[in-house]
Formats: structure tokens, C-alpha cells, sequence
């Protein structure tokens, strides 16, 4: 599910704030796992899915362009 903004009313009202605050965490929990590291990993995934994006520490673990972000694409990593 990803996020879109609710039209805002004109007067402050809680509730909006509320539900709005509560649907911004509902889409960014969507995307919590393994398909989104960003602090420098060691080590590549034991399971790397398509699309797939991690942060290579590029000494203990360098997929081919140093230290970075990387994105599993197609069967491999692709520095971003």
C-alpha cells in the first residue's frame, strides 16, 4: 500500500491527524524486512529477493564497486 496524502481540512481536527499519522506508519511498516538494510552489512543476504536494496560495508562483504547501496537486480548486484 503505498502512502497518499489525505486532502487536509481547514480547521484543525485530531482525529484527521490521527488517522493520517496512523496511515503514513501502516505504509512504512509495509516495507520493514529484509527488502529495504540500510546500515553497512558484513555479509550479502542468505536469500536475496528481486528489487532488494542493502548497504554493503565493501570490506567483509563487496559485491564489485566498494563500499555503497546496492540493488539485487536480474541474479546480481548493481551499485546504486
Amino acid at each position: 500500500m503505498a502512502y497518499t496524502p489525505s486532502i487536509v481540512p481547514l480547521e484543525y481536527d485530531p482525529a484527521f491527524l490521527y488517522e493520517e499519522l496512523d496511515r503514513i506508519a501502516r505504509s512504512i511498516n509495509e516495507l520493514k524486512g529484509d527488502m529495504i538494510t540500510l546500515y553497512p552489512r558484513a555479509v550479502p543476504p542468505t536469500r536475496p529477493q528481486e528489487g532488494m536494496v542493502v548497504n554493503a560495508d565493501g570490506t567483509n562483504w563487496n559485491p564489485g564497486g566498494g563500499a555503497g547501496l546496492y540493488q539485487y537486480l536480474s541474479g546480481s548486484w548493481v551499485k546504486l
